[in-house]
């Protein structure tokens, strides 16, 4: 494609969807980006492992704990790069800008944390010679596509000594797997005449971990007791160390190619990972900036963000004040001031159009597959409740950015007006006054153990982040 036929379909938008822009070289990038992407989803599956990854990877390329600055007394200087981790489950990175950070920071925000089913405080029973584990789902669930399918353990649990033992059980391809049973179509007649969301209650997604009893004939729950023995032998822990842990159960194996063209990928997690790491590549490719360049991982968005690791906490507010302190022009009018000037991405996922549920969408207002990074003006439900509305200004700013850029991008609404809807932490950050919209990558499946996300659209999410984080 010639320079110029390329510059008029940018102004004209005439491309039919990312794929027809693609050179081969293009399309070598489109597939390593998701060939790194679906590595990290298939490793990182828990708030935790995300921050793990994320931290070695931002070392690797230069990035300092902030923790380190501040106890060596260190002073920060326009490109130098430091992260902020808040309890293993937030991760903030910075690449210090030129100007005054007073007038205001270029931020890509997203969650890491993800739909799934968290082990109880005491979950390990017997019933008739079964040992099971009870689960608290967390996040917005149908907790019918739970059941059946091959589940994974992931998580820790700290002694009371204080020592961390890291637990992954079902990803090794030697690993057993565990899950949730359902009943057979023989004897279901009761249960296929209840509500979809009926069919399966919360207090019945207890998973099955054993059924051999342990050798001793004069034990008690011979069946849990093997288990305790089993994990005893290979992490060293006793039943009481259930209570100071935190165990997520959640889809076992890794995210694969999807379609026979390979365009798609699905894996566990997308919801909010592919905007978490979109983010985190098109961070880390960055050197020097004139402004200052934030990337923020939060958790607990699927809960309402709150808590201590949740956008509702001051972390981010206290790591900025940290920053400029670091930079030596700290006050707390200039923090206010960092803060409403600042611009941000929210990058969540939206809904892509689905051929078979055509009647919960409005095609005029919807987001599909192939047609690159989604702009949600607003989120909300009904009537816009809850809602981050961006403003007009704003919204033609980010136009020419991405048409300068060439990244394919659409908008989109999640769903028909009083059909549901959805919300993200935007409207947390907007409360600072600054600047905010949310945007990312569209999906099938959304909330399911398996969502399916286009190779395209993560490719343009990523190219979008970058051109925001140069333009904005």
């Amino acid at each position: 494609m010639s320079t110029s036929n390329e510059q008029k379909n940018v102004l004209t938008k005439t491309y039919d969807s990312a794929w027809d822009k693609y050179s081969k070289d293009d399309l070598q990038k489109v597939f390593a980006l998701s060939d790194r992407y679906k590595e990290f989803i298939s490793k990182c599956k828990t708030e935790r492992e995300c921050v793990t990854e994320f931290i070695k990877l931002a070392e690797a390329k230069g990035y300092i704990d902030i923790e380190k600055v501040i106890s060596e007394g260190k002073t920060l200087k326009p490109g130098d790069k430091v992260y902020a981790n808040n309890k293993g489950k937030n991760l903030a990175m910075f690449l210090i800008g030129e100007e005054k950070m007073e007038k205001g920071l270029s931020i890509l925000g997203a969650h890491i944390d993800s739909p799934r089913l968290d082990l109880k405080q005491n979950p390990l029973y017997e019933d008739t010679d079964l040992a099971l584990m009870e689960t608290h789902y967390y996040g917005g669930v149908k907790k019918y596509q739970w059941v059946t399918i091959p589940l994974s353990v992931h998580g820790v649990m700290v002694k009371k000594d204080g020592t961390t033992v890291e637990i992954v059980i079902g990803e090794d391809d030697n690993d057993p797997v565990i899950g949730i049973s359902d009943l057979l179509i023989h004897l279901s007649a009761d249960q296929m005449d209840k509500k979809l969301g009926k069919a399966i209650e919360g207090e019945d997604l207890n998973i099955l971990v054993g059924s051999m009893p342990l050798e001793d004939k004069d034990s008690k729950e011979r069946v849990k007791n093997n288990i305790l023995k089993l994990l005893n032998e290979k992490y060293g822990i006793i039943e009481e160390d259930f209570v100071s842990a935190e165990l997520e159960v959640v889809p076992a194996g890794r995210a694969r190619d999807y379609g026979f063209d390979r365009s798609m990928v699905m894996g566990y997690g997308h919801d909010d990972r592919v905007c978490a790491y979109t983010s985190f590549e098109a961070m880390i490719g960055m050197e020097k900036s004139k402004k200052t360049y934030v990337t923020l991982l939060v958790d607990k968005e699927e809960v309402g963000s709150i808590g201590a690791t949740g956008m509702q906490s001051r972390f981010f507010e206290n790591v900025v004040a940290e920053i400029m302190d670091r930079t030596s022009d700290y006050s707390e009018l200039k923090l206010r001031r960092c803060l409403s000037n600042s611009k941000m991405l929210s990058s969540d996922v939206s809904a892509a159009y689905d051929p078979n549920y055509p009647s919960v969408m409005e095609k005029r207002n919807s987001a599909y597959f192939g047609k690159g990074l989604v702009f949600n003006k607003y989120t909300g439900s009904r009537g816009k409740g809850g809602c981050n509305d961006a403003n007009a200004e704003y919204i033609a700013e980010l136009r020419t950015i991405m048409d300068k850029h060439n990244v394919t991008w659409q908008t989109a609404e999640l769903g028909k007006v009083d059909q549901g809807g959805g919300g993200t932490i935007a409207y947390i950050l907007a409360e600072y006054g600054m600047e905010v919209i949310d945007s990312g990558v569209a999906l099938h499946n959304m909330h399911a153990p398996w969502e399916v996300a286009s190779k395209a659209d993560i490719y343009e999410a990523m190219r979008g982040y970058c051109a925001f984080l140069i333009e904005a």
